[in-house]
């Protein structure tokens, strides 16, 4: 049986994750579940993992939950919570994330989406939050695409389950850039390498801060944090190496 998903890494740390059910426009069911959540535990475990990008196989990146099954009464809400746990731990993983995205967006792959960092899309891309028109709204999801969107953008197409294309997404703010397909590997090349570029402490901590004020947190001590990071080890050497115009330790640049 063909493997749902494929993991392949270079001599950068940049690991790509993809999707392979391109029978089924990449829609994610229980074992797709299982094994994206063991990926990402495992590479954001990894020290010699940079960055983690996110494909989708075939004519779609993904097309939601695989419903086609048949579902019973009490699955909807087991499906949910499963689908919650793998886009929140994309979401909060200590490592940069860039989802690179074509064809459908759906749903819980709009959730896949919205749990990266970054998200590079192709003109063709479209998008769609369709719970609503099922009859229940993707309450689990929903403080992820807060985050992505805003509480205005959602007002209207989180509660009209319609569709949005990468234009719509890209004025959103949601979208970070639209590149032609022929162009996508050179555009995911360039924002990886500028990740590499990024202290992992200095990443990782500020991944941290940015998702407790976004949570509302009013007891951050951010001089106390500034003070407590710039008189890191990180930070001794991403100051030697600006004043020595040289790369930091922890870049490997390209053909090294």
């Amino acid at each position: 049986m063909p493997q749902k998903i494929s993991i392949s890494q270079d001599t950068r740390g940049i690991a790509t994750v993809t999707l392979r059910r391109p029978e089924k426009g990449n829609a994610l069911d229980r074992e797709t579940l299982a094994l994206l959540r063991d990926a990402f535990d495992r590479l954001g475990a990894d020290e010699h993992t940079r960055v983690i990008v996110l494909r989708g196989d075939g004519k779609h990146f993904c097309s939601g939950a695989d419903v086609s099954g048949g579902i019973r009464d009490d699955e909807p809400q087991r499906a949910d919570a499963a689908v919650d746990a793998v886009c929140e731990r994309l979401n909060t993983l200590a490592k940069p994330t860039v989802a690179v995205v074509h064809g459908a967006c759906i749903g819980a792959g709009l959730g896949l989406a919205a749990g990266c960092d970054t998200l590079l899309a192709t003109p063709d891309t479209f998008f769609a939050i369709p719970e609503v028109r099922l009859g229940f709204p993707p309450a689990a999801l929903t403080p992820i695409f807060m985050q992505a969107f805003g509480a205005r953008f959602l007002r209207r197409y989180l509660l009209s389950g319609e569709r949005f294309d990468a234009a719509t997404a890209y004025r959103a703010g949601f979208i970070h850039s639209i590149h032609a397909p022929a162009a996508m590997d050179a555009a995911v090349a360039e924002v990886a390498d500028a990740f590499l570029r990024a202290g992992p402490s200095a990443f990782a901590n500020g991944k941290a801060l940015l998702h407790r004020l976004a949570a509302g947190s009013a007891n951050e001590d951010l001089h106390g944090l500034h003070a407590h990071s710039i008189a890191s080890a990180e930070a001794r050497e991403g100051l030697a190496s600006f004043k020595e115009k040289r790369h930091p330790g922890w870049y490997l640049p390209l053909g090294d």
